[in-house]
């Protein structure tokens, strides 16, 4: 009987669900998403991937819990301990290298790459922001590396297989022996992963990069029209002046450029908020300095609660989506936070942005329609309060009459 189906997508954290399945012989039909995404996203709204669901209709999404699951799937108690650890100890130190490996280092080099291959608008100071991402986390694993054989245990675990399935990627499409030469412990480690079953035959080593890809900004198409030869030359009444078409404007940046400076000053509220009490000194600040003509604020909802399981995998679908809204967080503040607890929790916040219309400020990031935007009345007292309580991060969130302790949040600035 069919165990279900994996979707996936060909990219870096792509590589170790369906490893997995063929190593522990499951039998799960394998699926890319990238052939039909339309029929993929009737199944899977949010478009997460990869994604699984079960012979009886059971759906799954998130890289951690996706890999969990076929660990566990399998029934073998011996091969459990070993990828996901043995002891307690074991089984933190597993998931916490997974969570750091899926919410900073995955993240990071996608957005990275993107720049680099031109899918995103190249900027040079994210670029090197994300680069430093990455070198900080090979700079982590290389330590560690120096003095242990793996990256959690003393056997090769879920945390070894993905981290190398990361870094075989990466050094196929963007990081050569340059980079890979930083860091002689994690190429000792990988040389030692590789070989395992589930990598083993997944990256070829012979195609790694030898120099790392750098920007290429594209050509620009010369303006100078090709000299014609003298007898060639046309007379002035074949290409009158009057047909040459004027330059198109610059366009704005951003949609919401367009408004102006403000009279509030959103950077000294960020850094208010950053180094005050909260209550006190922060919050008290900014009730005085709003100017409610100038920005409005929203409770945003994430409308598939449902589908969330565990806390900190929530706030990492929070992180991520701040990390969309880069191109706009400019013109933003806020906070969203993960109430309730492990699979029975709920994601919330609000949010302020520069103007009256929430659509400018989110809709560069993909998933911001998988969100629910309702416009604060910041004159009513429960809006107000509802404001102090996201941003304070002090009182639990109330849902439909019930209070919900606060799990976890992040911070838009």
């Amino acid at each position: 009987m069919s165990q279900g189906t994996l979707y996936v997508a060909p990219m870096g954290r792509g590589h170790l669900p369906p490893a997995l399945v063929k190593y522990l012989k499951l039998d799960i039909e394998i699926v890319d998403v990238t052939k039909d995404m339309d029929s993929f996203k009737k199944e899977f709204p949010l478009g997460l991937i990869p994604a699984y669901k079960g012979p009886d209709g059971f759906k799954l999404t998130e890289l951690l819990a996706i890999v969990y699951y076929l660990v566990d799937l399998k029934g073998d108690e011996d091969i459990k301990k070993t990828l996901c650890g043995a002891t307690l100890e074991e089984k933190a130190q597993v998931l916490r290298v997974l969570s750091y490996g899926v919410s900073d280092f995955a993240p990071a080099f996608q957005a990275f790459a993107f720049l680099l291959f031109g899918k995103t608008p190249y900027n040079k100071k994210i670029a090197d922001e994300k680069k430093a991402v990455l070198e900080t986390a090979m700079d982590l694993f290389n330590q560690r590396l120096q003095e242990y054989t793996y990256l959690a245990t003393e056997s090769v675990s879920l945390a070894d297989l993905f981290i190398g399935t990361l870094y075989g990627f990466s050094s196929t499409i963007v990081f050569g022996a340059d980079f890979r030469s930083k860091y002689p412990a994690v190429h000792r480690w990988y040389q030692t992963v590789e070989a395992h079953p589930v990598l083993s035959g997944l990256f070829d080593q012979s195609k790694f990069l030898k120099k790392s890809v750098v920007f290429q900004a594209p050509k620009k198409e010369s303006k100078k029209a090709e000299k014609p030869k003298a007898a060639e030359k046309p007379k002035a009444a074949e290409k009158p002046k009057e047909e040459e078409q004027p330059a198109e404007p610059k366009k704005a940046k951003h949609p919401l450029e367009a408004l102006g400076k403000a009279t509030f000053a959103l950077d000294d509220w960020k850094r208010k908020y950053s180094n005050d009490d909260t209550r006190p000194v922060a919050l008290p600040w900014f009730w005085e300095h709003y100017n409610p003509e100038e920005y409005s604020i929203y409770k945003v909802d994430f409308k598939y609660n449902d589908e969330l399981t565990l806390t900190f995998m929530s706030n990492n679908q929070i992180a991520g989506f701040f990390n969309r809204l880069s191109g706009s967080v400019k013109y933003m503040f806020g906070c969203m936070v993960v109430y309730g607890e492990n699979n029975s929790n709920g994601i919330t916040g609000a949010v302020m942005l520069r103007g009256q219309d929430y659509v400018p400020a989110f809709n560069v990031a993909p998933d911001w329609e998988s969100y629910e935007f309702t416009k604060l009345d910041t004159t009513k007292e429960e809006d107000k309060e509802f404001i102090n309580n996201m941003w304070a991060w002090d009182k639990p969130v109330v849902v439909d009459g019930q209070s919900r302790e606060i799990a976890d949040g992040k911070v838009l600035k």
